[in-house]
């Protein structure tokens, strides 16, 4: 199975951590962040991987090579230029002829992957959006669905006054059909959050969202990295 890991960022927010290691790269439990999200992706079935790498890219090839220590497939896919998280995906269109995961490389989930694929496999949907419940709501995508699943309303980190009550937070776990290429443009940045999926719903075409039990430890800011360090170095959290 095909996944794209998104790990192109700069990591401003982390800076200086990030003047001389890309983001993937900063240790978690004593191994780089990147190298968790590998063997998560391996143990889920995921073999053949899409790097996509903007920043230091070098030290990240250099650290995983070609994949076959972890038992995965690993492709390159070096950015000049950031093309945002759909035009990273659309780039790779040519790789993706069937169904595939993309994941942020800057999260930590000890979920189950392999019941999101399979729920996503049976909904027969464009898109599939893994979903959970955290404290706040601002810092990423929040999500109303319906009876039936399926997304009726999705706001890009969204101000307090546009929360509503039954919301759910994006993962930024995704599982899409190849039939997503039609609806990012071809090399221009492009996000999914902000712009594609917002696009589909207003297009008429259905995303199913997914609530996923587990735990999601982000890593983006400095605060969140360092709650994540010490999470994972107390023991509270289970890594692939």
């Amino acid at each position: 199975m095909k996944a794209m890991v998104l790990a192109a960022g700069r990591g401003n927010r982390l800076r200086p951590l990030t003047n001389t290691c890309p983001k993937p790269m900063l240790p978690v439990g004593g191994k780089p962040l990147l190298e968790h999200v590998v063997r998560l992706l391996a143990k889920h079935g995921f073999d053949q991987l899409v790097v996509n790498l903007h920043h230091l890219p070098e030290q990240i090839e250099d650290y995983f090579g070609d994949g076959r220590r972890w038992g995965v497939r690993i492709h390159y896919a070096l950015e000049t230029t950031l093309l945002g998280t759909a035009g990273s995906v659309r780039r790779q269109a040519g790789f993706f002829d069937e169904p595939f995961l993309v994941y942020y490389g800057d999260n930590l989930t000890n979920m189950d992957l392999g019941d999101f694929w399979q729920a996503h496999r049976a909904a027969g949907e464009i898109a599939s959006m893994g979903l959970h419940r955290e404290d706040d709501p601002c810092r990423s995508g929040i999500v109303r669905l319906d009876a039936r699943s399926r997304v009726v309303e999705f706001i890009e980190k969204p101000r307090p006054e546009q929360v509503f009550p039954d919301f759910q937070i994006n993962c930024g776990i995704y599982a899409l059909a190849p039939g997503i290429f039609a609806w990012i443009p071809e090399g221009d940045p492009c996000d999914l959050g902000a712009q594609v999926f917002p696009g589909l719903l207003a297009g008429g075409q259905s995303i199913y969202g997914h609530p996923m039990r587990g735990h999601l430890l982000a890593s983006d800011t400095p605060e969140r990295y360092a709650a994540a360090r010490a999470r994972i170095d107390a023991g509270l959290f289970d890594l692939p």
